[in-house]
């Protein structure tokens, strides 16, 4: 019997998998398109082990010695950013439901050109909230504030009908519980649009080395909010997979699209234990691949400690 589809994933140009998508389709647009930085969005990955000569030093004094595993990168600068972007987002507003959000992940650089490009294709009376996702890493410039935020843009294709499920959302803890009831200190507060979130930590289990990863936390709370049970959550800047990964936690299918190998090399890693999922002009197993376990020495091999010397051959 052939698995249920879950969620499908396409190696493509987004523009070309939206044009074939039926209208009316999806119930949720998330996206986190290049933030047209002017620059190559990289990362690297590395491991740490013990070593006399190490270049870091760790706790209880012992060195460390870094080793790249890896690196990976994309660019991300566009001549006119805007024309980039617009067929996609009319898109979009074509396979939203009725009831369907778009969430339209960007940074300070270009949100101002962007809501007001929105708000041409969706209608100014569909923009619901602009997000602050604040958090508190990185660098930290001498010469101006130091930007450590993203804004992410929520618009509903009808602003009179929309899916925003208030009890199913994450509670956050109140910041003076005493003075509130003891019942509603336990509950905890409904979010504002103003989330302070880390970003995804380079020690978390949740770390996939992808540029520009977002945190699961942010997508949970997302797709939670604005989404049903078994309705179709769709992103299609799917990087390093996380809205699937949402997706299946909350009990909703997905479809994710991108046009990086190594993204999808990334999603592979990441779903290689999820069945049901369609990979459309992708291969993900050699990804995929489980290492063999060494064998087990038997009770007759194990008790037999001497060996013959290997002879050359």
């Amino acid at each position: 019997m052939k698995a249920q589809v879950t969620g499908t994933i396409h190696l493509a140009d987004n523009l070309e998998v939206l044009r074939k998508l039926p209208s009316e389709s999806v119930d949720l647009i998330y996206i986190d398109p290049p933030f047209n930085t002017g620059r190559v969005q990289k990362r690297t990955q590395i491991k740490t082990v013990r070593s006399k000569n190490g270049d870091r030093i760790g706790f209880g004094g012992h060195r460390y010695e870094s080793i790249v595993i890896g690196t990976k990168r994309f660019g991300d600068a566009f001549d006119d950013y805007l024309r980039f972007l617009e067929p996609r987002l009319v898109e979009a507003q074509r396979v939203l439901a009725p009831h369907g959000s778009l969430y339209f992940h960007v940074d300070y650089r270009e949100v101002h050109y962007c809501k007001i490009l929105l708000d041409c294709i969706f209608g100014r009376d569909s923009f619901l909230n602009e997000i602050i996702w604040a958090y508190d890493y990185g660098g930290r410039p001498k010469t101006k504030w130091p930007p450590k935020h993203d804004n992410i843009l929520l618009y509903a294709k009808d602003p009179s009908n929309y899916v925003f499920n208030y009890e199913d959302i994450e509670r956050i803890p109140y910041m003076t519980p005493g003075l509130v009831s003891p019942a509603k200190a336990a509950r905890g507060k409904l979010p504002t649009d103003t989330w302070w979130h880390t970003i995804v930590p380079t020690n978390s289990f949740e770390k996939t080395g992808y540029p520009t990863q977002k945190p699961l936390g942010i997508l949970r709370r997302i797709v939670q909010a604005s989404s049903r049970p078994g309705s179709l959550v769709l992103d299609f800047f799917a990087g390093s997979g996380t809205t699937g990964i949402a997706a299946l936690e909350s009990g909703r299918k997905f479809l994710l699209v991108d046009n990086s190998v190594t993204a999808l090399q990334v999603m592979a890693r990441r779903l290689k234990d999820i069945r049901g999922i369609e990979w459309v002009d992708f291969d993900p197993a050699p990804r995929q691949h489980r290492p063999r376990k060494p064998a087990q020495p038997t009770a007759k091999s194990a008790g037999n400690t001497k060996r013959k010397p290997s002879l050359p051959k």
